[in-house]
């Protein structure tokens, strides 16, 4: 074994270090344990967020939805949709429509958002994933009498429904002309997303024709793509197949506000996570000092038996590194079990009406963990050098005189 590592583990384990230096070398390492555990918990919080956003949009909304360029309502929406399944990339494509509208029910009234979906299609079958109670079924069963439809969850406690309960909703556009329609509660749905909980309305795509007035037109076709992360690449396809005469929104373009507020939110909790660390191994440089003022008389006699400058500084820029090292995977571990421990007892609560979703999971993923452990221990490292360069520099005669 190299006598620099030797000695390192050596000066690590000394029952003769002087507390003050034992006492900043314990430091150094519950920080970067600290600020490690603190990284890996931002990493797995903002993984957790934004995927668990993601998916609520992807499960509630179109990948990519295809609109009139002249911002007209699409009449030809059957022949539209055959086109668009033939577009390499496309699962399905449906009509859809979106009407604002003001719901009462026996509690209390509130705005909504009517959407009228067909039986075939990607939003059905999404839509249908979401039910906590009653059936989607009876929407897309013909009666003279009854007009079903499925509320949201917090929608339908906020005007007092439950499944079969009646309620009315009148219509906010022009054409339908005011008249009030009277629905029955056939289903209640929940997606964890707030927004769409507390407004939306699903109804069968005739009836909503015919509560907005706007007979046998669609407002836009719901496009269903096989990988949601290329929907660009299917779009410029859309784009080619239908011409000048359509324009087409996806998913990304349509929230791209929110995952850039994200983003941004991310990178500035890492880097003020990433100063924490950054100070934490701090501590290993003032350790490292009082270790070299310490050891000078036995620095001074490995000089004189012909240890190198370049051996004197690795042996302190090793002890530093197992310093380093060992708060990096005491960080990794404390960190992988806090995030354990809160998916598990579902810690991290929010309020719904102002983040969207009532919980978030913490996702910690391998490559950034790992990353994390590797700006710790680097960080480590680097703290080093100074301490470990001023005690390769020292003189043997001054060291042995002044000791």
């Amino acid at each position: 074994m190299p006598y620099e590592i030797f000695l390192a583990f050596r000066y690590l384990r000394s029952r003769h270090k002087r507390p003050l230096a034992r006492a900043t070398s314990i430091a150094a390492i519950l920080g970067i344990c600290m600020g490690v555990a603190a990284l890996i918990v931002a990493f797995a919080l903002s993984n957790g967020f934004r995927d668990e956003m993601r998916e609520k949009i992807l499960q509630g909304t179109a990948h990519l939805s295809v609109l009139r360029t002249d911002g007209r309502p699409i009449e030809n929406y059957s022949e539209l949709a055959t086109r668009l399944r033939q577009v390499e990339g496309v699962v399905s494509a449906s009509a859809t429509t979106y009407d604002g509208a003001i719901a009462r029910g026996p509690k209390d009234s509130s705005y909504a958002v009517i959407r009228g979906i067909e039986n075939e299609g990607g939003q059905s079958t999404q839509a249908r994933q979401w039910l906590s109670e009653g059936s989607f079924g009876p929407l897309f069963e013909p009666s003279p009498t009854t007009v079903n439809a499925v509320v949201g969850s917090e929608l339908a406690a906020r005007l007092g429904l439950s499944v079969g309960d009646v309620f009315q909703i009148i219509p906010a556009s022009e054409s339908a002309g005011g008249l009030t329609h009277r629905l029955r509660t056939a289903g209640i749905f929940r997606s964890g997303l707030f927004e769409y909980d507390s407004t939306w309305i699903y109804v069968a795509f005739d009836v909503a024709n015919v509560i907005s007035g706007d007979n046998h037109a669609a407002s836009m076709m719901s496009v269903q793509v096989s990988d949601a992360e290329n929907v660009k690449r299917v779009a410029a396809g859309v784009a080619k197949t239908l011409g000048n005469d359509y324009t087409t929104i996806d998913w990304q373009q349509a929230n791209q506000p929110l995952f850039t507020a994200l983003a941004l939110e991310r990178r500035m909790g890492l880097f003020i996570i990433g100063l924490i660390i950054a100070i934490a191994t701090l501590n290993i440089t003032t350790m490292l000092i009082l270790v070299v003022v310490e050891r000078r008389r036995d620095i001074a006699i490995l000089n004189a038996l012909g240890a190198t400058r370049t051996g004197v500084m690795l042996l302190f820029i090793i002890e530093g590194a197992v310093v380093g090292a060992i708060g990096a995977v005491a960080g990794v571990l404390l960190g992988l079990a806090a995030c354990f421990i809160g998916n598990y007892y579902k810690l991290v609560s929010l309020p719904a009406d102002v983040y969207s979703i009532s919980n978030v999971p913490l996702n910690a993923r391998p490559s950034e963990t790992l990353l994390a452990a590797l700006i710790a221990f680097a960080l480590s490292v680097l703290a080093t050098i100074y301490p470990a360069r001023a005690a390769s520099r020292m003189r043997p005669v001054e060291a042995l005189r002044d000791s």
